[in-house]
């Protein structure tokens, strides 16, 4: 199952890739794996997947030490400060960098270890009240504070879009986050490390492809539907 669904999303991205006039190896597809066992997780690495993304730190402990070496866990759900130290050297990038004093506490959890933390910027683009991350008229200002610290590298934007039938209804959101995107690049604010964009998820990341999405988070696509049908990813 999990080799035939991901040959599919790979199918929809090249062909939405094709609709923008892009090219597919500039989307990095991240397989959301969170609740899933790591014989699942085997399935799609032997397919050729090597990213991943996990909504809680404890699976990432749990789960990075059985996968082979080069494979590359993203955090992608909220993260908590208090369990930063945890999972500052286990991830590639965290994705959910949503305040000000988070991303302090990963500047001071990457200095104890004398690295550079990748994340990006979570930005509630939709202002719903149920979701994390930056109004959008924050996140120039957090990030004029946050690209002086010397341990984070912020490599560029997130969002999670709202839940809809029609993924037509998001295409606005992507645009928009696009757009904020490339007015920080302009502005040189990120002293030119701004360079992804992860948007999308299983209901909408062809529209999020053709709005300029570097990054997709498809759990369902490729995984299947949790047993009580409630997941979305």
């Amino acid at each position: 199952m999990i080799t035939e669904n991901l040959t599919e999303v790979r199918s929809r991205i090249a062909a939405a890739c094709v609709r923008a006039g892009r090219k597919p190896e500039d989307v990095r597809l991240i397989a959301v794996s969170k609740t899933k066992p790591v014989s699942m997780l085997m399935e799609a690495y032997e397919d050729g997947a090597r990213d991943f993304g996990e909504n809680k730190v404890q699976e990432i402990l749990e789960k990075r030490p059985q996968m082979p070496e080069d494979t590359r866990f993203h955090m992608i759900g909220h993260l908590q400060t208090n369990k930063v130290g945890q999972v500052i050297d286990k991830t590639v990038m965290i994705h959910s960098v949503d305040t000000v004093h988070l991303a302090e506490r990963i500047e001071k959890e990457a200095a104890k270890r004398d690295l550079v933390a990748d994340v990006l910027l979570e930005v509630n683009v939709a202002r719903e009240e149920s979701k994390f991350g930056f109004d959008p008229d924050e996140v120039e200002a957090a990030l004029e504070t946050i690209g002086k610290f010397s341990h984070i590298r912020v490599k560029g934007l997130m969002t999670i879009a709202p839940f809809v039938e029609n993924a037509e209804e998001n295409r606005k959101f992507f645009k928009k986050l696009f757009q904020l995107y490339v007015d920080i690049k302009s502005k040189n604010i990120d002293n030119g490390t701004m360079s992804e964009l992860s948007m999308g998820m299983t209901g909408d990341y062809e529209v999020a492809i053709e709005e300029g999405a570097t990054m997709i988070r498809v759990g369902t696509g490729i995984f299947g539907s949790r047993q009580n049908g409630v997941e979305r990813v």
